[in-house]
């Protein structure tokens, strides 16, 4: 399994992860619970309606973090977060996530899909050393 694909396993199992961003000179973090590995890059959703969305645009800076109760190990993953307007990469999210259709459609002017670029994913525990990569 690639690194990649053991952030995206992480993601998976732990269902909701914290998404950071910058509004400005104050920091917002709020719930997300996509993610996708696709040709290679790790990818996130949301609206272009929302505020996260234009904070990205202002300044692709992101950090997610995610924490498994069961295991005591907590996933973070910075780097800059790159929009995608790619019809096939949001079909295959929200193929993922079916629940998502209800609101998105691969073809709106809504949907948007962004992949970690120059990204640094650390997976750490109170029990072990970090364990850290680049993608």
């Amino acid at each position: 399994m690639s690194n990649i694909e053991k952030v995206s396993e992480f993601l998976d199992k732990t269902g909701t992860y914290y998404l950071a961003t910058v509004d400005g000179d104050q920091p917002r973090v709020r719930p997300f619970g996509t993610a996708l590995v696709y040709d290679g890059k790790l990818y996130i959703q949301t609206g272009k309606v929302k505020p996260v969305s234009k904070q990205l645009g202002a300044n692709p800076k992101a950090e997610i973090c995610a924490f498994d109760g069961q295991t005591g190990t907590w996933l973070r993953v910075s780097g800059k977060l790159i929009n995608d307007d790619s019809r096939d990469v949001k079909v295959a999210m929200l193929e993922k996530y079916p629940d998502l259709k209800a609101m998105y459609n691969p073809d709106d002017d809504n949907t948007q899909v962004l992949f970690f670029k120059d990204a640094t994913a650390t997976f750490s525990s109170f029990t072990a050393a970090p364990e850290e990569f680049t993608f």
